[in-house]
């Protein structure tokens, strides 16, 4: 029995696949679990249909972080910290410290998105990754300095 896949499904395929299962498999298992749907001529069309919407999708949101992306590359943060012996901070910078900066300069970036490998710890210029799709990713030039 041929059937369209509506998620992925672990040694089977992911969700849109047209596979062929035995018969049971399928009226037994994936069909009532809504895991799967008959492959009906409709609902190719359909799956199809739903495949090039999450093509355009996916088209304009890469666009879209692509243009901020452009904005944010030219964004350098200034943050100001207390400091001890040897320029060492008190504390550190970390991600939700640079969203709150970006936050200042009117762009809104959820923390998550910041890939800080470590937080900061030291005075100087740092790039700073900010992933903005899967396959965007904008630098933004962080500049710690000693507080008066």
């Amino acid at each position: 029995m041929e059937i369209i896949l509506r998620e992925k499904i672990e040694k089977l395929g992911t969700k849109g696949d047209i596979v062929r299962v035995s018969d049971g498999y399928a009226r037994n298992f994936l069909l009532p679990k809504k895991l799967a749907v008959l492959a009906t001529p409709a609902n190719i069309r359909q799956i199809e249909q739903e495949k090039a919407a999450a093509v355009r999708r996916e088209a304009i949101e890469k666009q879209e972080a692509e243009a901020l992306a452009q904005q944010l590359s030219s964004v350098c943060l200034n943050l100001s910290r207390k400091v001890g012996e040897n320029d060492v901070l008190y504390g550190s910078v970390t991600s939700m410290d640079i969203a709150e900066a970006l936050e200042a300069k009117g762009f809104s970036i959820d923390k998550r998105r910041i890939e800080l490998p470590e937080a900061v710890k030291s005075l100087g210029k740092f790039d700073i990754p900010i992933k903005l799709h899967r396959e965007v990713t904008a630098l933004v030039g962080l500049v710690v300095s000693k507080e008066d």
